[in-house]
């Protein structure tokens, strides 16, 4: 699309906004219709932060000449004033903008006070109590939202003084409410820290602007925070001192004697943890040390509980449970399900085809013949469900057998609240992260037994920390490791390859004239023809294969990147172009949503019961209303405006977002582009998503190097290290 062209210098103009066509709530770019003082309706774009009409506005910027849109007014700067006359207060009441107050009241507000009703609104709002409608609860929220409005525009013209943009003092507010200004004045580095899409960068730059000295202190430890909190999301529980030096130098440029005046501060005042290891120095943040070393410490004392034996003959209660479930278990599912019953804590690990599954369901169904009860639980919902349908009984995502409470933040199951029954078991638990095996230990009592299954060989959790690897590594808990596939998966060359690529080697091709295969790899080195016969295989050959409409979410694409022409990104756009096009659907900033497309919830919301990773049809795309209707398997969810950023396009999801999921067919992309992702235990979790058809499209090479590229992902983590000091102590 060719860009706008400048047609004029720069000019003030002077009016009142009419409508706003167009906004978006990520960085408040707006298009609007504006009537200026002399009575000319024009379209201006800029960011603004929300805006309605009535509001009066003088703007500074120039025209320019849209090649879609014709001729706008481009606002590079602007300063926000309250509608004089009573017709303009009136309108700028009825948009909506104060809470409480709609076209029938701002009405009759504005017929009490006529051109006074601003002044009373902010000097003597109780007189509002002489208007019709206007009660004691109301005027409570009338006066709330005000006083919100007034803040976010003293805040916004303030920061728009020193150059800030207005997206970004919209996020400063959104977070801070009205101590804004006391964090800016403070401490306006703790903005990188608490709001998403805010780095160092952005808060150092307003630092600077703000008068920071860059040689201050402060600025280091700002830094040092950010470091840390940064390592947290890429999965380390700690950073090392060395690392962390060398970034503060090359950054700041901050001498070293200078890095550690700054963490000797930041230790001094509990801040930061620091423990030396045989690495050099980690430094942790509070919590996550603390988690550390209580998790090494409840599963050591956990593992040292006497182990109450059961009152029945087990081998006889196992080959019962065989005629039950018609099963004939191998030696090592007989001897996993035998040491669930015998252990305190016990690790049961394997990978596709190897019955981790069938161990679960004959333990939770031994167990209910005990007459003793069993908790099922997983990470995701999405496993959770799975297990319920695998086993027959009851399971819940971890969170809700703590009984988590979203609107504290806590669970209830705790130390003083703890969990009954007679074992809990996690399956999927390498999706499990430090801080929520914290959380769990801490509602585990002593006499419960814990029963962790996963695949040591999938990708460690999105979270810090590498919990199934380090308590294996560690051998202070009894590990059984499924290594044999069953007869009726040996069919299967989903499951078979899998092994393989665990193995190091080729993988088995079915010729593609063999329709009855579960898995192909096509080859194609060019990367536009990789994209064009993904599109092909979305829209019509998978579908045609399985019976599944093109949009059906069983049929996923997953990508090892999120950039490129068959990154996530894109093709989620392309794939949206091709399998649902047309209609105007619901902006929400460079995204569309269309009734239809598929999306993805990308974080845990636990009032609306839908989590992270959690993929849906969209219903209804609201444009009136801003709203948006997903339907969830059977539920339908509502997304306010202001919740919108809550879901993303699924028509193509990342490794990480597809692990814990089940679908029918997967494709994936595997190209030299993606040489920074291509490794064995990301391809080997991409491949293990499929039920029933894994499609990989790309060059050998790429396949090759994925296979063979066996380092293990680097997780600065000392848990192995505890639980092996704890057991030879």
């Amino acid at each position: 699309m060719k860009k706008a062209a400048l047609v004029t210098g720069q000019e003030h103009l002077d009016g009142a906004v009419e409508e706003i066509v167009f906004c978006n709530p990520d960085n408040g770019y707006t298009v609007a219709k504006f009537l200026t003082d002399g009575g000319e309706t024009l379209t201006i774009v800029g960011s603004f932060p929300p805006l309605s009409p009535g509001e009066v506005l003088r703007i500074r910027g120039g025209w320019e000449l849209n090649p879609r849109f014709g001729r706008q007014f481009k606002v590079d700067h602007f300063t926000m004033t309250l509608p004089a006359s009573a017709g303009g207060i009136e309108k700028f009441l009825a948009s909506g903008l104060v809470k409480g107050i709609g076209p029938v009241l701002a009405a009759r507000i504005v017929g009490k006070f006529g051109a006074e009703t601003i002044d009373i609104l902010t000097r003597d709002p109780e007189k509002l109590r002489e208007v019709e409608g206007v009660g004691a609860v109301k005027l409570k929220e009338i006066r709330r939202s005000w006083a919100e409005h007034q803040d976010i525009r003293d805040l916004i013209m303030f920061l728009q003084d020193h150059g800030v943009s207005t997206s970004l003092a919209t996020k400063i507010y959104g977070q801070y409410g009205n101590r804004s200004f006391t964090v800016l004045k403070t401490n306006p580095y703790q903005l990188s820290l608490d709001i998403w899409g805010v780095g160092f960068k952005t808060a150092d730059q307003l630092a600077l602007k703000l008068g920071m000295d860059p040689a201050s202190l402060e600025r280091v430890k700002a830094y040092i925070l950010y470091i840390l909190e940064k390592d947290n999301e890429q999965g380390h529980v700690f950073s090392s001192a060395a690392d962390v030096a060398e970034k503060c130098a090359a950054e700041l440029e901050a001498p070293a004697d200078k890095t550690g005046l700054a963490l000797d501060a930041l230790i001094k005042g509990g801040k930061v943890v620091a423990e030396d290891w045989a690495g050099g120095r980690a430094l942790y943040l509070p919590f996550f040390y603390q988690a550390q070393e209580e998790v090494a410490r409840d599963i050591h004392k956990l593992a040292g509980f006497p182990c109450r034996a059961p009152d029945f003959e087990l081998d006889k209660a196992i080959a019962e449970t065989e005629k039950d479930l018609n099963l004939t278990f191998s030696p090592l599912q007989r001897q996993a399900i035998r040491e669930s019953f015998e252990r305190k804590i016990l690790v049961i690990t394997g990978g596709p085809g190897t019955g981790k599954t069938t161990i679960i369901r004959a333990i939770a169904d031994i167990f209910r013949k005990w007459g003793k009860d069993v908790l099922l639980a997983a990470p995701t919902g999405r496993a959770a469900k799975r297990l319920a349908e695998a086993t027959g009984q009851d399971a819940r995502t971890i969170h809700r057998v703590l009984e988590f409470q979203p609107k504290k933040g806590t669970f209830k199951r705790n130390e003083g609240n703890a969990l009954s029954g007679e074992a809990l078991v996690i399956d999927e638990f390498s999706m499990v992260d430090l801080p929520l095996m914290f959380h769990l230990l801490k509602a585990v009592p002593p006499w419960m037994r814990l029963i962790l299954v996963g695949d040591k060989d999938q990708l460690p959790s999105v979270g810090p920390g590498n919990l199934l690897h380090d308590i294996i590594e560690s051998s202070t808990v009894d590990v059984v490791r499924l290594d044999e596939i069953f007869r009726q998966e040996k069919e299967s060359l989903i499951v078979v390859n899998a092994h393989r690529v665990n193995q190091g080697l080729p993988l088995v091709h079915a010729p593609r004239e063999d329709k009855d295969a579960d898995f192909y790899f096509i080859r194609q080195d060019d990367e536009r023809k990789a994209f064009q016969t993904i599109c092909k295989m979305c829209a019509s050959s998978i579908p045609a294969k399985l019976g599944l409409s093109p949009l059906d979410p069983r049929i996923q694409v997953i990508s090892p990147m999120y950039k490129g022409l068959v990154g996530v990104d894109n093709l989620n756009t392309e794939l949206q172009a091709r399998l649902n096009p047309g209609g105007e659907g619901l902006q929400v900033g460079t995204r569309v949503f269309r009734a239809r497309d598929k999306v993805m919830q990308v974080r845990n919301d636990y009032d609306k019961d839908v989590f992270n990773g959690d993929i849906g049809s969209v219903l209804h795309a609201d444009r009136a209303k801003f709203r948006l209707y997903v339907d969830f398997e059977g539920r339908t969810v509502c997304y306010e405006k202001d919740e919108l950023n809550d879901v993303t396009l699924a028509y193509a999801v990342s490794v990480h977002k597809a692990q814990g999921s089940e679908y029918q067919a997967i494709i994936m992309p595997l190209l030299t582009q993606h040489f920074i992702m291509l490794q064995r235990n990301l391809f080997y979790t991409a491949l293990t998503r499929a039920k029933r058809l894994s499609v990989v499209i790309g060059s050998y090479k790429a396949l090759w190097i994925a296979i063979k590229n066996d380092k293990p992902i680097k997780r600065n983590s000392l848990l192995k290290d505890k639980l092996v000091l704890l057991g030879a102590a």
